[in-house]
């Protein structure tokens, strides 16, 4: 496979991963190193594992998973969506009482839902027998720059109070709306 397609491979596996790192550039508004450095390289090992597990997992194991997959990155996606929604329409997003959505479990969780979709790119070079190290490590870097990228322009919107306040919504919808893209690939519309 060439360079050119693994990388096509690695932007389209990583624009979930933007979406998510806009909103919480947004959500964050001033980003400090810590959060910068954390979400970006979470994303990027997630996304850099999940092809290496598809591709160790093959045709026995990769069919169970497929069957829940799908639903368990919607949900993710919902849940972390629909909590953007509600903080920002209560005003429950202010300063005083902002979760670091870049630590603990969240960071997991959206680490997981934005990289689901990489075992089956894994599993696919499994069966076209082509090696995965490095299209993972390709995969893995490029989400990280791109990851960096959208929270860099999700805190400069996120400094413009009106544009913080209709991009908090907006990105909430966004998240709401790659859940249901990913049930939609997935046969279920």
């Amino acid at each position: 496979m060439s360079l050119l397609e693994v990388l096509a491979i690695a932007v389209a596996l990583s624009m979930d991963a933007f979406a998510v790192c806009v909103t919480t550039g947004v959500t964050l508004r001033r980003l400090s190193p810590g959060p910068l450095i954390r979400m970006p390289l979470a994303f990027g090992f997630f996304q850099f594992m999940m092809p290496l597990i598809g591709w160790f997992m093959g045709a026995n194991i990769l069919h169970l998973v497929e069957k829940w997959d799908h639903w368990l990155a919607c949900g993710l996606l919902f849940f972390v969506g629909g909590k953007l929604i509600w903080d920002t329409v209560t005003g429950s997003d202010d300063e005083d009482q902002k979760v670091d959505p870049t630590a603990g479990w969240t960071i997991i969780v959206l680490a997981v839902a934005t990289s689901i979709d990489a075992l089956a790119v894994g599993f696919s070079f499994a069966m076209l027998q082509q090696s995965i190290l490095w299209p993972s490590a390709v995969i893995g870097i490029v989400c990280t720059i791109i990851s960096v990228c959208g929270m860099l322009l999700g805190a400069c919107i996120g400094r413009i109070e009106t544009l913080r306040r209709v991009s908090g919504i907006a990105g909430g919808l966004a998240l709401l709306a790659i859940g249901v893209l990913i049930l939609r690939d997935h046969g279920v519309f």
